[in-house]
């Protein structure tokens, strides 16, 4: 690891949304607003978009964690924040487009960022929340975490959640969790493919971010291409996946990391790694 070690003391924003780094790179951002169900505000998705830029730029943040405070992971887009845009003059289009295309840029952003993000979730995320979690790379989940879309149960099908839900589960779980708006457990969860384990309540934390520093100890080059390579690959055909992985990984074994990484396996020692 090159990049500098530091810890950072904790910044907060005023939209609710707290930063922390350890000296080992692993970024936490925690959604700090519990009154608030940890609704997606447009503050919030503003301070989540502005951090993430951010944070892709920094090269002492090897990992991101993403948590929670309170009973509720996220309650999803802030519906008081709805309700009172449709007393506008065009009933609220504006605003609901805005709205949406800022969490989808959001959203688009933790997949395209460098850096891999684990989602630790205790309580409930529902909606744009249980979205959220969906697009996250990696999601832990407390024992007593509940996950669910309702929008089917107030007239508002959860169609933006669906772009994720449908690419990280089955078709057929993504359709049960967006045709009924049932809320499903945590091992349920697992079941379905929306978070990969379930620890004990109160644990998710600790589990994300011990998952974090494995990631974290390994070359950044190495995840950063791997990470970009999944996600382009997972929309091609099975003909041009392959040509591209094979792409990548031509590029990846030119890489200094990658000859380190070899040689130290062959001389049965710890790789050095310089992210390049």
């Amino acid at each position: 690891m090159t990049a500098a070690a530091r810890a950072d003391a904790p910044i907060s924003s005023p939209s609710g949304l707290r930063r922390e780094v350890r000296p080992d790179g692993v970024c936490t951002l925690i959604l700090a607003r519990p009154q608030a169900r940890n609704a997606l505000s447009l503050a919030m998705l503003d301070a989540l978009t502005q951090t993430l830029d951010a944070i892709a730029d920094d090269r002492a943040v090897r990992v991101v964690v993403l948590a929670a405070e309170g009973p509720v992971f996220s309650s999803g887009h802030d519906l008081k924040e709805i309700t009172a845009a449709r007393k506008n003059a065009d009933k609220g289009s504006a605003f609901f487009e805005d709205t949406l295309a800022r969490c989808a840029a959001m959203m688009q952003k933790i997949v395209a960022l460098p850096q891999p993000v684990i989602a630790a979730v205790e309580g409930v995320a529902t909606a744009a929340g249980c979205q959220l979690v969906a697009t996250c790379d990696l999601a832990i989940a407390g024992a007593d975490a509940k996950f669910c879309t309702p929008g089917v149960n107030i007239g508002l099908f959860c169609s933006t959640p669906m772009v994720a839900l449908s690419r990280n589960l089955s078709r057929k779980h993504a359709m049960e969790m967006l045709l009924t708006g049932d809320m499903v457990g945590a091992e349920e969860a697992a079941r379905f493919g929306l978070v990969n384990r379930v620890v004990a309540a109160g644990q998710a934390l600790d589990a994300a971010q011990e998952v974090a520093a494995r990631i974290a100890s390994k070359s950044a080059l190495t995840v950063k291409i791997g990470k970009r390579a999944f996600y382009a690959q997972a929309e091609m055909g099975l003909v041009d996946a392959y040509a591209h992985c094979s792409r990548v990984m031509t590029e990846n074994l030119l890489a200094r990391d990658s000859a380190e990484g070899i040689s130290a396996f062959i001389e049965k020692r710890a790789p050095e790694w310089q992210d390049r």
